[in-house]
């Protein structure tokens, strides 16, 4: 049976590419994106695994959602390609959604646990 643990010092959620200019700028347009049903933007709920910047500027967004069953599942990629996409210098888009690690609740910033009463 092969293993499918991550092999030791490989991280399971993918590392953002923090120092690429346009990181700040698309960490804030994901902050414009909130889960129906929570009263917290998307970034702040720890749903934003990986930003991916290429050279060229091609945006990956590995997101995960708070239940597999969520109702806005099929939406919610298109909500952040529309938050995302239009941002100057962003040359294209792609979110793709991701089970694995699932989320949990220590996954939110201290903000988003301070405004949903956890603190």
């Amino acid at each position: 049976m092969p293993d499918t643990a991550p092999m030791e010092g490989q991280p399971l959620i993918q590392p953002s590419s923090t120092d690429h200019e346009l990181y700040d700028s698309i960490v804030d347009a994901c902050r414009t994106v909130y889960d129906p049903e929570i009263p917290v933007n998307i970034y702040d709920l720890g749903l934003v695994y990986t930003i991916e910047i290429s050279d060229e500027n091609d945006v990956k967004v590995i997101m995960t959602l708070t239940a597999p069953g969520c109702p806005v599942a099929g939406e919610m990629p298109g909500w952040i390609a529309d938050a995302v996409g239009p941002l100057p210098g962003v040359k294209s888009i792609d979110v793709e959604i991701t089970w694995d690690p699932p989320w949990g609740m220590d996954m939110m910033s201290d903000e988003a646990r301070l405004e949903l009463g956890f603190m």
